[in-house]
């Protein structure tokens, strides 16, 4: 009977021991949907792509005040579409002026000229830009096109991920995917800070050369669309363009009038401070913004 104990006394135990095993290892990240949405955030840990319902977009038509950027970014991405050669894009400058928007309303207007869903956004944040080379390896078999799209790109004094991102666009051995390209946004030109270019030029045996390595990042973009401050013209236009999308009556003067004292009341101009100005009109008039 002793010996008929131990057994069962061993085997409770090596049961516990791989129930707590099991709990240990990480669970095998879920194959993405690709039929659930035509956009997705990338999720690291475990390495999953969740599906967006519905994205936070406006209409290409309605991103009147930088037009020229805008049709560039539009025709790359129909190239891309395609099948055909396209760039890299790097969409840079003012805040608040539509480098965002402008990115998810061009992959919008792709999808809606031909009909389909078959490009597909992910949205990957800037703190797991480290984890490109793994989604890179998620969707590069996928029979999807992907704009891959950072928000806000930029990187500080102590940040080496961008060396992850540099291989990922042109430099690694694998390259790029075929069927994935990556846009990003950044108020930076450069996407690092000019004291971290500096400091690389005072400290190093060949400054050129370091400068050259922290610059170069942003030559791995083909396409750099530059976004500027608006003058008033521009941002009343984009007021009126909004006002009348969205069917909000009201008398030209008077919404001249209370968009430029909306923008002053901000200390600038932009096409953020537009549609914030719509907003608040919509809600004083009773109106849903669909």
């Amino acid at each position: 009977m002793s010996a008929e104990n131990d057994i069962s006394i061993l085997a409770a135990k090596l049961d516990s021991l791989i129930e707590l095993i099991g709990r240990a290892v990480p669970a095998a990240p879920k194959p993405a949907d690709w039929q659930a949405a035509d956009a997705f955030v990338w999720v690291p840990e475990p390495g999953e792509l969740h599906p967006v319902a519905k994205v936070n977009r406006v209409d290409i038509t309605l991103l009147c005040a930088v037009a020229h950027v805008r049709d560039l970014l539009l025709d790359n991405t129909r190239r891309f579409a395609g099948g055909l050669p396209a760039n890299n894009a790097l969409l840079w400058g003012a805040r608040g002026m539509g480098k965002s928007s402008l990115v998810k309303a061009a992959h919008a207007a792709v999808n809606q000229e031909s009909g389909s869903s078959d490009v597909k956004l992910i949205e990957i944040h800037r703190e797991d830009i480290e984890s490109l080379p793994k989604l890179m390896a998620a969707i590069r078999p996928a029979p999807y096109r992907f704009i891959v799209f950072c928000d806000d790109l930029s990187f500080d004094n102590d940040d080496t991920s961008y060396k992850s991102l540099k291989a990922v666009l042109e430099g690694g051995i694998e390259g790029r995917p075929e069927n994935v390209i990556f846009y990003a946004t950044s108020n930076r030109r450069h996407l690092l800070p000019r004291d971290m270019i500096e400091n690389e030029r005072s400290t190093a045996i060949n400054p050129a050369e370091a400068v050259e390595e922290k610059v170069s990042l942003s030559d791995r973009f083909g396409l750099w669309l530059g976004f500027h401050k608006c003058s008033q013209d521009d941002y009343l236009d984009m007021v009126r363009g909004y006002a009348a999308h969205f069917s909000l009556d009201l008398a030209e003067e008077e919404l001249r009038s209370q968009a430029l004292e909306w923008a002053t009341t901000r200390g600038s101009r932009s096409g953020r401070v537009a549609y914030q100005f719509i907003q608040d009109l919509a809600g004083r008039l009773g109106k849903v913004l669909d």
